[in-house]
C-alpha cells in the first residue's frame, strides 16, 4: 500500500449505527495510520435516538481513539447536510466523504493516488448497489433524468455521494450562499479536474430508503440548483398571454369579416381572453419576482450541533509541541551575536 505524505480528514454521516460504529471506527483508524502521515475522523451524528452517542463518548475518552472528532446534532437532516457540517470543520488537505455502510473504504488508496496527482475532485461508485423497491428506483431514474436535463449532469453516475476533494473545492463551494445544498453537485460541475472512478464491494448492511424523503429531498436539491424549472413557468406564462392576445386578434377580425356569427360568441370571447392574457401576464411577472427573490434571499441555518467532543489524543495538536532539531550548517544564536558585534 502507498503511503501519502498529506493530511487526510474522512468525514462519517452515521444514524442508529450503534452496533457497527466501534468496529468502523477501529477498521478505519487501523488503514488511515499506514495510509498518510495524519489524519482525522470526523463522525456526524444525525440525532440517533439509540445509543451511538454513548458508543462515540466512549472511543473519544482517554483509552479509546485518537484522532476522533463528533458532531452531534440536535434533529435529524439529510445526508448532503450533515456531510457538509464535517466539511466545514475539517481541516485536510483533502477530505473524503464516506458512507461507512455503504461505501468501501479500502478503495481511498487508489482515489487518493488520482488526487495526489492532481485531480481536484475524485468520485467513486460501487457497481454492487443495495436492492430497493421498486417505486424508489421508478422515481430515482426520473429524478436523474430530470436533473441531467436541467443541469447537464447525471448525479448518479457522474456524482456519486463518495467522493475525496481537494482544499481548494471546499474553500470554493464556501462561497456560495447554501453550501450545504450545493455541495451536492457543485464539485462536478465547477470546472474542476476531476476523475470518476468505480470499484466492486458488498455493502456492509442494506439500507432501506424512504420513498417520500427521498422525494422532497430531490425535488429541494432539484428547484435550488437550477433557475430551469421556474424559468419553465415563466416561459409558459408568457406563451399564454401571448397565445390570448393572438386569439383576441382572432376573434375581433371573425367580428369584422363574418356575418353569421352566434350573438354574443365575440364579447365573450374577447371578455375569457382578455382574462387569460391578465392572469398569464401576472404569473409571468411573479414567477420572475420569485427568482429575483430567491437569489437575494438568506435562509437561517440548516443544522445546529448539539454537542461536540474530540479524541483525546490528536496527533495533530502533539505534533505542534515538537522542535525540530538545529540544521548543522545553521549558526548557533551565539556565533550571530557575535557576527553582529563584529
Amino acid at each position: 500500500m502507498n503511503h501519502f505524505p498529506i493530511f487526510l480528514s474522512v468525514v462519517y454521516v452515521v444514524r442508529n449505527h450503534e452496533q457497527h460504529l466501534e468496529g468502523i471506527l477501529q477498521s478505519t483508524t487501523a488503514q488511515l495510520s499506514s495510509l498518510v502521515s495524519d489524519y482525522e475522523i470526523i463522525v456526524i451524528d444525525k440525532a440517533s435516538d439509540d445509543q451511538s452517542l454513548v458508543v462515540l463518548k466512549k472511543l473519544t475518552s482517554q483509552s479509546g481513539l485518537p484522532n476522533l472528532q463528533v458532531y452531534a446534532l440536535i434533529k435529524e437532516v439529510d445526508n448532503d447536510t450533515a456531510a457538509w457540517v464535517g466539511l466545514e470543520n475539517a481541516l485536510g488537505d483533502f477530505i473524503a466523504i464516506i458512507d461507512p455502510l455503504k461505501d468501501d473504504i479500502s478503495f481511498l488508496p487508489e482515489m487518493l493516488d488520482k488526487a495526489v496527482n492532481g485531480a481536484d475532485v475524485v468520485f467513486a461508485s460501487n457497481a454492487k448497489k443495495a436492492k430497493q423497491g421498486i417505486l424508489y428506483e421508478l422515481a430515482y431514474a426520473a429524478f436523474n433524468r430530470f436533473y441531467k436535463i436541467f443541469n447537464g449532469i447525471h448525479l448518479e453516475k457522474e456524482a456519486p455521494q463518495y467522493r475525496l476533494l481537494s482544499r481548494r473545492v471546499v474553500n470554493f463551494i464556501h462561497q456560495h450562499p447554501q453550501p450545504a445544498i450545493t455541495y451536492r453537485h457543485l464539485p462536478a460541475t465547477g470546472g474542476f479536474t476531476r476523475a470518476n472512478m468505480e470499484y466492486s464491494s458488498e455493502p456492509h448492511t442494506p439500507q432501506v430508503k424512504r420513498v417520500g424523503e427521498s422525494i422532497n429531498r430531490g425535488i429541494r436539491l432539484l428547484v435550488s440548483t437550477t433557475r430551469a424549472p421556474m424559468r419553465l413557468v415563466t416561459f409558459l406564462s408568457l406563451f399564454g398571454a401571448i397565445a390570448n392576445l393572438v386569439y383576441s386578434i382572432y376573434v375581433v377580425a371573425i367580428g369584422i369579416f363574418k356575418t353569421n356569427v352566434a350573438p354574443g360568441w365575440v364579447s365573450l370571447s374577447l371578455q375569457q381572453s382578455g382574462m387569460f392574457f391578465l392572469i398569464s401576464l401576472v404569473l409571468l411577472v411573479l414567477g420572475e419576482y420569485i427568482l429575483h427573490m430567491a437569489s437575494l434571499s438568506n435562509e437561517g441555518p440548516l443544522y445546529h450541533v448539539g454537542q461536540e467532543f474530540t479524541s483525546a489524543h490528536m496527533t495533530r495538536r502533539e505534533k505542534l509541541n515538537i522542535e525540530e532539531a538545529a540544521s548543522p550548517q545553521a549558526p548557533s544564536p551565539r556565533a550571530s551575536e557575535k557576527q553582529l558585534v563584529r
